[in-house]
């Protein structure tokens, strides 16, 4: 093999392994987003839930967000209100809500 089709195997390799790599959220859209779908529960602040038993959002970690919705939409995690809102999420909604709310000034107790 000569070495222009080594190198270019080489990088072609190394395209392929990093094609699944996500790209930055954006907290700005997921304010929109979070706007539309989610302060009506969960409040405008992500602090104000209208239940007490709902969670609040604001300042819970990224990657647990990202979870907890990707687990909803595939019903590995049931709540029949929160697996509807989940299903109908795109995965840049979903990483872009988690990095909103994880932007957010909230009331976590334990910072890692």
């Amino acid at each position: 093999m000569n070495r222009t089709l080594g190198q270019m195997i080489a990088v072609l390799a190394v395209m392929a392994g990093t094609s699944g790599l996500a790209v930055a959220a954006d907290a700005a859209k997921g304010k929109e987003k979070a706007d539309q779908a989610c302060a009506a529960c969960h409040g405008k602040d992500g602090n104000t839930p209208i239940d007490p038993s709902y969670p609040k959002l604001a300042g819970q970690y990224e990657d647990y967000l990202v979870r907890a919705l990707r687990d909803y939409a595939s019903d590995q995690r049931k709540n029949a209100i929160m697996g509807a809102q989940a299903k109908g999420l795109t995965r840049a909604d979903i990483e872009n809500l988690a990095a909103y709310y994880a932007s957010l000034p909230g009331k976590l107790t334990h910072k890692r």
